[in-house]
């Protein structure tokens, strides 16, 4: 069994997507793990999380890398966002943002075996209660259920170093379900375009359908 590496901190080994486990022998959702050569991955997959679904579909700007500093909005239950902590490593951090008290109790669980994980229960519309204490981080990465998502990421850029990348997951069905989701894809960048550049988007099916991945750049 060989592990390579095709991403910073992204591997593949026997064909499926992992990540070095920053906590051995602890696993966050029932994944599978594996020893190579005296080192623990945890593999990752699509099904379960939109980035794992966005590197297997060809994405070709990945700006996550040991040491970043991550602003994560919708981290639910903590599933790609230990992933995220197992790339940043020991010397990053990651900012997990969720509104659900019910998905905090699930993520908090995640977050005390990772001292580099950092859950904030908030409203990622507002991002009074939680700016002072992430300050600029490297990467901003949104996947959130709610009608102004663009808006969301526009009220967190402020917290985005200048030339930072921002991983932005538009869901169609929640912003609006009487318009194609190509309309609401258009529609939701167009409100991006003085604050970023677009470098790439693409669907994520057959992993995931009704959801645009973007990758921006903050201008």
């Amino acid at each position: 069994m060989e592990a390579k590496e095709i991403l910073s901190g992204v591997y593949r080994i026997n064909g499926k997507l992992a990540t070095k486990n920053l906590v051995p022998g602890r696993r966050v959702y029932e994944e599978e793990l594996y020893n190579v050569d005296g080192v623990e991955y945890r593999s990752w997959t699509p099904y379960r999380s939109k980035l794992s679904a966005a590197i297997l579909k060809g994405l070709k700007n990945f700006g996550i890398g040991q040491g970043h500093s991550v602003l994560y909005l919708g981290a639910s239950t903590g599933t790609t966002a230990s992933h995220v902590s197992d790339i940043v490593g020991k010397d990053g951090g990651v900012y997990c943002v969720d509104l659900s008290e019910r998905s905090m109790r699930d993520l908090l669980k995640v977050c005390q075996s990772r001292p580099n994980m950092l859950p904030i229960l908030a409203d990622a519309s507002s991002t009074n209660s939680y700016k002072d204490v992430v300050g600029k981080c490297d990467i901003i990465y949104q996947d959130i259920s709610a009608r102004d998502q663009a808006g969301i990421l526009l009220a967190n850029s402020q917290l985005l170093k200048s030339g930072g990348l921002a991983y932005f997951v538009i869901k169609s069905q929640s912003v609006d379900v009487s318009k194609r989701p190509e309309q609401v894809f258009k529609s939701e960048l167009a409100k991006l375009k003085n604050h970023f550049d677009i470098l790439e988007q693409f669907g994520l099916e057959p992993y995931d359908s009704l959801h645009l991945f973007a990758v921006l750049r903050k201008i």
